[in-house]
């Protein structure tokens, strides 16, 4: 019976080889940029509050207090996991790309995923030779005090993913 299963499983199983850009392989340039541990996910909420009490009382889990980034235009709150963390995202000052996700999404959702990175430069500078489109190519201090990229949507598989330096 396990043979079957591991053959079955073995069989139907996919590589990785999604083309991207100018037919590179993500598979080619994860390897390249020296790409690390999912350090959270994040998801927008419209009631920062209730969603703090939900992770915290609910769940059990440890909850970082809101802590405002005024450059980003978001207020995050952190949920330690086991294994990584969730950002809780919720608008903060007038232009928040927060605001316009709730706007479209009025029950909130997943609104990007961190990968962590050995070098952001190197990564910017990688992705960008192979056609990967990025935000913003210019690094910025992100929540965890360390250098942030955000890479469009379009060249990720309909992904917001943002990078983060280790």
């Amino acid at each position: 019976m396990f043979k079957h299963l591991i053959k079955t499983t073995l069989t139907n199983s996919r590589s990785f080889s999604t083309n991207i850009g100018n037919g590179s392989k993500i598979g080619n340039i994860i390897g390249k940029i020296g790409i690390g541990r999912l350090n959270h996910v994040a998801i927008a909420t419209p009631n920062l509050q209730e969603s703090m009490d939900l992770y915290k009382n609910v769940f059990g889990a440890d909850v970082s207090e809101p802590v405002n980034q005024v450059e980003h235009g978001v207020t995050t709150v952190f949920v330690g996991l086991e294994n990584t963390k969730i950002e809780l995202l919720h608008p903060f000052g007038d232009k928040s790309p927060i605001e316009n996700f709730l706007k479209k999404n009025p029950s909130g959702g997943i609104h990007h995923i961190c990968l962590e990175v050995d070098d952001i430069h190197h990564a910017v500078k990688t992705l960008l030779a192979e056609n990967v489109r990025i935000i913003d190519p210019t690094p910025k201090i992100g929540a965890h005090g360390k250098p942030v990229v955000f890479l469009h949507p379009k060249s990720m598989n309909g992904v917001l993913v943002e990078l983060e330096e280790k």
